[in-house]
């Protein structure tokens, strides 16, 4: 099967940061070799979709949190999840424009779509 599109799942928080770090760069990387990308943001990880929050990480030797979040909403697509946006009180004001919250139904269907593949950090 030859995959077009990538779905990369993060499921940290500023804890694990080079887990982020890592979902991030594969993310951005394969925007900027023209791959169609799409990322979900769980659990502590849907704190980069709110406001300014990302623009406060830094990790030693790593590409700047807030651009690389700029870059997927301009050019892939970032989703944060349902129930995670719950559990922390957020909404869609809440979030950056260009965000959007769905929930499982909406991952499944992503990722079982011909030519996808699905990445989790």
């Amino acid at each position: 099967m030859t995959y077009s599109r990538l779905v990369i799942k993060s499921t940290n928080g500023t804890d694990r940061i080079e887990t982020v770090n890592q979902a991030l760069t594969v993310a951005t990387t394969a925007l900027a070799a023209g791959v169609e990308t799409s990322v979900w943001l769980t659990g502590d990880s849907v704190l980069l979709a709110v406001p300014r929050y990302a623009a406060d990480i830094e990790l030693e030797h790593g590409n700047s949190f807030e651009d690389m979040v700029s870059l997927i909403i301009a050019e892939g697509s970032l989703t944060v999840c349902t129930q995670c946006a719950a559990r922390r009180n957020l909404t869609q004001v809440d979030l950056l424009p260009g965000v959007r919250i769905a929930g499982s139904t909406s991952f499944v269907e992503e990722i079982l779509r011909d030519g996808t593949q699905a990445i989790v950090y």
